[in-house]
């Protein structure tokens, strides 16, 4: 089974299926991690917005507590009722305290942080009570009667009951100066900056863990993009192996008249196979031919019936045929007689045959008429051709064999000015009349 599958080859059908198995692999693999870095740079998009609003919620619970000791130390202080009323509308109307605590309890992760902040919440809760109790004094002292229900609850002392109006002040302005108030106060902003310092540590931690999980989305993607040139060279590598050399290499034999080599894919070394046995059925039919039934027993090459056979298995698009016709050839019959007329053609067959290749055919068409078929030629070489010929004049003009001079008329058109192969020998005779018509033993191309 092995051995079978070796000599036979790879399937195409087997090569598609795999790549596009492959193709499907790969593109899903990109698919997957280009996915997974948009989900970590989402995460760290989010996190880096959660480390704001944290942030902020913290400052805010600061700048909330900070602005109620501002109000009732003014408050004290000028005893102006519009210090008292923007305490209390921070303090139950704008809720910027409650609203921090509420933004820190939503984050995740950080119970370290609000544990710190509700620290400072409840510091800030208990000062409002010593703040309570200084604005009572100031309002006792100053005698208002309109203020906030918060405030009726507070109870003065005796001994403050006792004082003065400017002592309740003075009271007053020192129960929210004094190192008590400040002290109180440095413990919420120990408590805040632990709080602070507690996102900044989840900060750090969540970073730390989404660049690592980054870098290794990134290391996947790296080899993804590896493994899709790997793949593409491989691609690339299988194709020219499996199919595209084999094709060059059998275009290449084709037109060398050889086999082609079963190399390749599976596909490709069947029809490889079968065009070889056609060319070996070729071959032997051509090798079995009557030679007296395709040759001409004059000249030795082939006759009309052999011509006939050629002309219908060449490739038209790559050969040229040559049409040569002998110059007076009846005036040399009548004056050296019909021996010395056979040896010229004799002669003239010889010098067609070494100057063409092997794989090139002579004919003998007609009495004087003489056919080469050029194979394996492109269109571009009338050059070349009709250097060949004037070398066959130059040996044609020649007498030291004791022959008397000779020339040729020749016509000349390549294949594939013939729609088809019957059409050829009329246009290769249309372009040895303009040879005749230029004076003889010359040539002349066939042109539409």
């Amino acid at each position: 089974m092995l051995k079978q599958r070796s000599s036979d080859g790879i399937s195409l059908r087997t090569i598609h299926l795999w790549l596009m198995i492959g193709a499907a692999f790969m593109a899903a693999l990109m698919m997957y991690t280009t996915f997974q870095l948009s989900t970590d740079f989402s995460h760290i998009a989010e996190a880096s917005e959660q480390q704001i609003e944290l942030r902020k919620a913290a400052r805010e619970l600061m700048d909330a507590s900070d602005y109620l000791t501002e109000s009732v130390q003014r408050f004290t202080i000028h005893g102006d009722r519009r210090f008292m009323d923007d305490y209390f509308t921070e303090a139950f109307e704008n809720n910027r305290r409650e609203e921090a605590i509420s933004t820190m309890s939503a984050g995740t992760g950080a119970e370290s942080a609000l544990s710190s902040l509700q620290l400072a919440m409840n510091g800030s809760l208990e000062l409002m009570n010593r703040e309570y109790y200084a604005m009572r004094l100031v309002i006792d002292a100053k005698g208002y009667t309109d203020y906030p229900e918060a405030l009726r609850s507070v109870v003065l002392s005796k001994e403050d009951l006792a004082l003065s109006p400017d002592e309740k002040l003075f009271r007053a302005i020192d129960m929210v100066h004094d190192d008590a108030y400040y002290s109180q106060k440095n413990s919420i902003r120990a408590n805040m900056r632990a709080s602070l310092d507690a996102l900044e540590q989840m900060a750090y931690d969540d970073d730390s863990a989404m660049l690592d999980s980054f870098s290794r989305d990134l290391a996947l993607v790296r080899v993804v993009i590896i493994l899709q040139t790997i793949g593409i060279f491989f691609m690339v590598w299988l194709t020219a192996r499996l199919g595209i050399h084999p094709v060059l290499t059998a275009v290449q034999r084709i037109k060398e008249d050889n086999p082609i080599p079963e190399v390749g894919a599976n596909e490709f070394r069947y029809l490889a196979r079968t065009y070889n046995k056609m060319y070996e059925v070729y071959k032997t039919s051509l090798d079995h031919l009557n030679f007296k039934a395709s040759h001409d027993e004059l000249t030795g090459a082939y006759n009309r019936s052999g011509y006939d056979l050629l002309l219908s298995s060449l490739d038209l698009s790559t050969t040229y045929m040559l049409l040569f016709d002998v110059d007076n050839f009846k005036s040399i019959n009548d004056t050296y007689g019909h021996e010395t007329g056979d040896k010229v053609l004799v002669k003239l067959v010889q010098i067609l045959t070494s100057n063409f290749r092997s794989d090139d055919y002579v004919c003998r068409i007609g009495g004087d008429e003489f056919v080469v078929f050029m194979v394996h030629a492109v269109k571009t070489q009338n050059e070349l051709v009709a250097s060949k010929v004037r070398t066959i004049l130059e040996k044609l003009a020649e007498t030291s064999d004791g022959l008397p001079k000779t020339s040729v008329s020749v016509g000349i058109v390549h294949g594939s000015d013939a729609a088809e192969s019957k059409n050829l020998f009329s246009l290769a005779d249309k372009a040895m009349y303009l040879a005749k018509q230029s004076g003889k033993s010359g040539h002349a191309f066939y042109k539409k």
